[in-house]
């Protein structure tokens, strides 16, 4: 059974105009926290938070004419829980393009949940290098944690019960940007 056909619309959480002025904060958020943006390089979680973190390189250079690195990271091969995720799980490694020792990682994703994501990607980062600091950025805080990983940038925290997802829609992996709250359903 597909979990998609399980789900039902509930609230929308951002528009498009939202989720971009959240996207324009968390950017110079970045400016402000790093006063050596040479040092830094971005990391987009795959699927969404590579589209975000593009939003962020874009921003930051808008603002500073600094261009930021930016990797694409797929963290598969480095969960724990592979027989959740697909009875299969196709395992691919994907190389870092740009040279992270010594740097200031920022990894980007859309939604901070139990905190397994972000714990593979760390996994994953330090298999490639050794940054000297590694920091994260989300758009969404959802909560329920079940590791002591916590963002320093935080785009929304929106709390949410268990039988909730946040699904964030942003293109070209989607066809529109917004957020949205979806509640499982028993059918």
């Amino acid at each position: 059974m597909n979990e998609k056909n399980n789900l039902r619309f509930k609230v929308q959480l951002l528009d498009e105009a939202t989720l971009f002025r959240t996207m324009t904060r968390l950017s110079y958020e970045v400016i402000e926290k790093n006063s050596d943006l040479s040092r830094i390089v971005l990391i987009g979680i795959k699927t969404r938070g590579v589209p975000l973190a593009e939003l962020v390189k874009e921003n930051i250079y808008k603002h500073t004419g600094i261009e930021l690195p930016l990797a694409t990271l797929d963290i598969k091969f480095y969960r724990d829980d592979l027989e959740k995720v697909s009875l299969n799980p196709l395992i691919t490694q994907e190389e870092l393009d740009v040279d992270i020792n010594g740097k200031e990682v920022i990894l980007v994703d859309d939604v901070i949940y139990t905190g397994r994501t972000v714990r593979a990607a760390i996994d994953a980062v330090f298999d490639k290098g050794r940054p000297d600091k590694v920091s994260l950025l989300v758009l969404i805080d959802r909560g329920h944690r079940e590791l002591p990983i916590r963002p320093d940038y935080v785009g929304k925290n929106i709390p949410t019960a268990m039988n909730e997802v946040v699904s964030v829609n942003i293109r070209p992996v989607d066809e529109r940007n917004n957020v949205e709250l979806l509640e499982k359903t028993d059918d």
